[in-house]
């Protein structure tokens, strides 16, 4: 009986970190399930044969010669559940995806499928047979007896050059401070651990290491099989990448567009560590994984580092990043003021900070929160401060909010103090009362705004009386003086105000709210509300859409609820999702809700300001906060997540009675509206030091991805005390596709050194991630009844026949998309490729089959033309002609849509500005067909569901046409690249296909 090996087997120091590693494991042969087409799976041991020319199997009713597979024959080798058989129902729950890989070989183009004990097997496999196939005709040597390799060459030089003796042999603890240069991150005990094996397996014991051993340390040591893995996928010799492996690599995978090889070039020179790599151009495993860590390939997209919005829209057009309390370092009750807390705040791009103003014993005002009267903070010295930070982080506006608890004359102190600290910055002009809207941060850049209560016209004294906010108050009990200026018989408190500070406050006048009938009505767009957490929760949930609508013309505050004594944190989320500009978070308590708002803010260069959703801003639109489903007009996305594998972690903080070991799992969290909000975990990694590998997938729809918000969390599953390992908080559109490492950060937000997770990011109609539809994804619409989008009846006969006309052209637009995303998926499966993949993926794919054999069949592509077709000379085998028909249908929806787009999307516009010509006169209809009460609100909902369609739709075509000429650019693109494209001058200008979106208006 053969001995079966696998890694599930193996000690779990034996690492993979070579091709010559992978093939003496197929040497040594394991076992693995063989799938029948009747969806049976049977046991056979499979062995790699001694000359390294073919694969066999046992036992076997076949005779055996008959039982395996030539090297020569194999056309391509694919991972996971990627051929009909491995994805018939009867199958795909017995077994992970990672778990899985199929032989696609002779001329035929059969397939052997293959199930794995474990992903680590399938990796083995797949890259010693990827190594074997590259080589052709010609065998390679035995693993072991090759020349030196480029890597081995620059180790022995980095070993050559800490020889300071020139013995030959260093020093232990010298070889370890080497290697932990070279890896930061890598833990000492790690390394010497290593050599005192090595030194036993080699009979070498001592206190000093030859250059062999060193090169054998570093090399276990510093190679990371899934990097090591990856790196043989798109090199053309499996050793190191030359610049046209990485320029494939960046493209292909990793969604960049306009790569050049001198760019290539920049980042070999930048990140190979060997000279000969940098010279000759090679990026060897070392550089590779150097790149792939770098901020060049971080997950963050690098473009919202910056200021990358419109900021020429109205002030409520913005979430605005505000603290509540932020001169507090501990909790509410018993924290202490301390003047860095500002700093903190402003540091972190915060652009609105509330201060509560208190009469002080000095006779000058003092802001503090604290019941202990001997921790406050001089009003003089915190303006003194916002002074000097207010723009440090951002330049966009500023707003103070005061909430006065001081007499009037210290009012006027105040008041003074801020003319004098602020000067030119404070923005005093009267609002324009013939506008209606808000000034733009744009506009206002530079300046600070203050919030506060107005003297009413009316009054004309030095100090009059007006109606207080709550917000303050549960202090104010705290330290005894809540009854001091309780109103009678209950309603508004009533405070005095000087008219110096009421002078002060312009475009930010608080204001009470009464309710949204009342605010539609009177309401003036420079009139501002507070609500506490309460309330604004109740409205959220009871009336979402009417406080949407209010959230788009005036400002609004959510402060917390005062029952948070230990100054805990509300979920941001609750209030974004209808529209809330400013939710005032205590931003000196860490934790998910500090880490969402951080995360969030950081979209936009972390300037504070991040414009809110175009659903959400529109005059006439459509909007549930609450929606449990995908939104009109709002295409909804798939987010596929692989976690690959974590690096460096630490313990948890609080796990001191815990040993070295770790037991991580990864949670992946997407935080949104409520449709979004969803959360998956791995398995854990047992027994894995600080580098576990998890290799597992994950999946998440996002319904509305300008509002999501992607959340990482590593936890310990073996915990003492505290599970808590790293977390990492990413807004859902700064997500970059590909291959890419997660920055790990502490509780409190501060980076990890050297804490990472590796993740592969692919995101359903962006190039990286593929153009892939989510319906795609989920499994073709043309097999199930297809569901169009329609408009609803109004009640109003003249606005509903408008509507009417729009029937036809929105079942024609849904025909137009979903007949290229169908087309595009059957294309995608039969190249053995998942609907996230991208055109140029499949176009290589195809190339490679075709490539790989001597008796190939001819099948070209005429790049002549705009529609490339794909043409066979002879005789081809049955996968591949099913593969042409997919294409040529793929080709021809494509076609007719790019060809009939523009003549659907006028229709659809012409209805939508048809029926917003009936908006200004909504009202006198309304009146006219006498609609009220329940009549009234369907009539009006079922208006804005039809604006929002018409519009959405019409987007969605538009956009759909841009990807089907994308595609055909990638076709032409990838065509000339790999050498199966003809008549190739002719390929189109990008810019003439990918033609810029323009605008639908608002």
């Amino acid at each position: 009986k053969k001995k079966t090996v696998s890694f599930s087997s193996m000690p779990n120091d034996r690492k993979i970190n070579s091709t010559a590693a992978c093939i003496s494991l197929m040497l040594e042969g394991c076992e693995l399930k063989k799938v029948r087409s009747n969806s049976r799976m049977y046991s056979r041991f499979f062995v790699l044969d001694a000359d390294m020319r073919s694969v066999r199997w046992e036992p076997s009713k076949k005779d055996s010669e008959k039982a395996k597979i030539e090297i020569k024959s194999v056309k391509e080798v694919r991972v996971g559940k990627k051929t009909p058989v491995l994805r018939s129902n009867g199958l795909s729950d017995q077994f992970p995806d990672e778990c899985a890989f199929s032989i696609i070989y002779g001329d035929n183009y059969e397939s052997l499928d293959l199930v794995a004990s474990s992903a680590d097997v399938v990796s083995a496999w797949v890259m010693g047979l990827r190594y074997l196939v590259s080589y052709g005709k010609h065998s390679p040597e035995a693993p072991g007896t090759s020349h030196p390799s480029l890597r081995t060459s620059w180790i022995s030089s980095v070993f050559d050059l800490a020889d300071l003796e020139k013995s030959g042999r260093i020093p232990v603890s010298r070889a370890v401070q080497l290697i932990k240069a070279l890896n930061p991150g890598m833990k000492t005990s790690t390394i010497e651990l290593k050599f005192k094996e090595l030194q036993k397996a080699s009979e070498r014991p001592g206190m000093e290491v030859a250059c062999d051993l060193f090169v054998e340390a570093y090399c276990e040591l510093c190679t990371r099989p899934e990097i090591f893995f990856l790196l043989v996928q798109f090199s053309s010799n499996k050793e190191y990448l030359g610049v046209k492996d990485l320029l494939m690599f960046l493209e292909v995978e990793q969604g960049m567009e306009g790569v050049t090889e001198e760019k290539c070039l920049e980042i070999i020179s930048k990140y190979e560590p060997s000279k000969e790599g940098r010279e000759k151009g090679y990026l060897a495993i070392d550089g590779f994984t150097r790149y792939l860590l770098s901020a060049d390939c971080s997950i963050f997209d690098p473009q919202h580092r910056k200021v990358c919005q419109d900021m020429a829209q109205p002030l409520s057009h913005y979430y605005i990043s505000s603290a509540h309390s932020a001169c507090l370092l501990e909790d509410n009750f018993w924290g202490r003021s301390d003047i860095s807390g500002y700093i903190s705040a402003l540091g972190l791009g915060c652009r609105s900070i509330e201060l509560v103003l208190w009469d002080g014993p000095e006779g000058e005002p003092v802001v503090y929160t604290s019941p202990s009267a001997a921790s406050c903070v001089p009003f003089r010295a915190v303006v003194g401060l916002i002074d000097q930070h207010a723009f440090t982080a951002s330049a966009y506006p500023l707003i103070l909010c005061l909430v006065v608890r001081c007499s009037a004359p210290q009012q006027r102190l105040a008041a003074q103090c801020l003319r004098k600290t602020l000067g030119e910055k404070l923005y005093l002009e009267p609002p324009n009362p013939v506008a209606s809207y808000l000034p733009s941060p744009e506009e206002l850049k530079g300046r600070i705004l203050i919030k506060g209560k107005k003297l009413p016209p009316s009054c004309e004294d030095s100090e009059g009386e007006v109606s207080d906010e709550e917000e303050g108050w549960e202090l104010a009990r705290r330290l005894g003086q809540e009854d001091r200026e309780a109103p009678e018989g209950g309603g508004l408190r009533r405070v005095r105000l000087s008219r110096e500070l009421s002078e002060l406050v312009s475009l930010c006048q608080a204001v009470p709210f009464q309710d949204f009938e009342s605010s539609r009505r009177g309401q003036r767009y420079w009139e501002m509300c507070s609500f506490s957490e309460v309330e604004a929760g109740r409205f959220a949930n009871e009336c979402p859409a009417e406080l949407v609508s209010y959230n788009k013309r005036f400002l609004s505050r959510i402060y917390p609820s005062p029952m948070r004594i230990d100054a805990s944190n509300m979920n941001p989320q609750d209030f974004w999702k209808c529209g809330c500009q400013m939710v005032a978070m205590n931003y000196q308590t860490p934790g998910l809700m500090m880490d969402l708002n951080v995360g969030w803010f950081r979209q936009n260069g972390a300037c504070g300001y991040v414009l809110r959703p175009a659903i959400m801003r529109e005059e006439v639109s459509y909007f549930s906060a609450n929606a449990k489903d995908s939104l009109p007009g709002v295409p909804a996305q798939l987010l596929h997540l692989k976690v690959i594998s974590g690096q460096n972690l630490p313990k948890p903080k609080g796990s001191g009675a815990k040993g070295e070991v770790v037991e991580p799992y990864v949670c992946a969290e997407i935080h949104g509206i409520p449709a979004d909000c969803a959360e998956h975990r791995t398995k854990t990694a047992l027994q894995s030091g600080d580098n576990p590998i998890f290799d597992e997938s994950l999946e998440f729809q996002i319904n509305l991805p300008e509002l999501a918000v992607l959340r990482f969390v590593v936890l310990d599953d073996d915990y003492i005390g505290d599970e808590f390992i790293a977390q990492y908080t990413i807004p859902f559109e700064c997500l970059q596709p590909g291959y890419r490492h997660v920055p790990l950060q502490s509780l409190a937000g501060e980076p990890l050194p050297h804490a990472t997770l590796f993740v592969h990011v692919a995101i359903t109609d962006r190039r990286g991630g593929g153009k892939g539809h989510r319906r795609g994804l989920a499994g073709r619409r043309g097999r199930r009844v297809r569901e169009y989008t329609s408009t609803k009846a109004t009640g109003i006969k003249a606005i509903d026949e408008v509507f009417r006309t729009a029937t036809q052209p929105l079942r024609e637009a849904t025909d137009l998309r979903e007949n290229v995303q169908n087309a595009l998926v059957s294309f995608k499966e039969l190249c053995g490729l998942t609907p996230a993949a991208n055109m140029k993926q499949c176009i290589l794919t195809v190339s490679t089959w075709l490539l790989h054999s001597d008796s190939a069949p001819s099948v070209t592509l005429n790049l002549a033309e705009q529609y490339p077709p794909m043409e066979a000379q002879g005789p081809i085998p049955d996968l591949l002609r099913k593969v042409l028909t997919a294409y040529e249908t793929m080709i021809q929806t494509s076609r007719t849509l790019i060809e009939s787009a523009d003549a659907v999307y006028g229709k659809l516009i012409q209805a939508q500005q048809a029926g917003m010509d009936f908006h200004k006169e909504l009202h006198r209809i309304e009146t006219k067909e006498r609609l009220r009460g329940r009549k009234l609100q369907k009539a009006l909902e079922s208006f804005a569901w039809n604006i929002t369609v018409l519009k959405g739709q019409a987007d969605l075509l538009k956009h759909a046409k841009a990807e089907a000429l994308d595609n055909l650019w990638q076709i032409h693109n990838a065509g000339q690249s790999c050498g199966i494209g003809r008549n190739g001058s002719a390929s189109p200008e990008p810019s003439r296909l990918r033609a810029p979106l323009e605008p639908i208006p608002e």
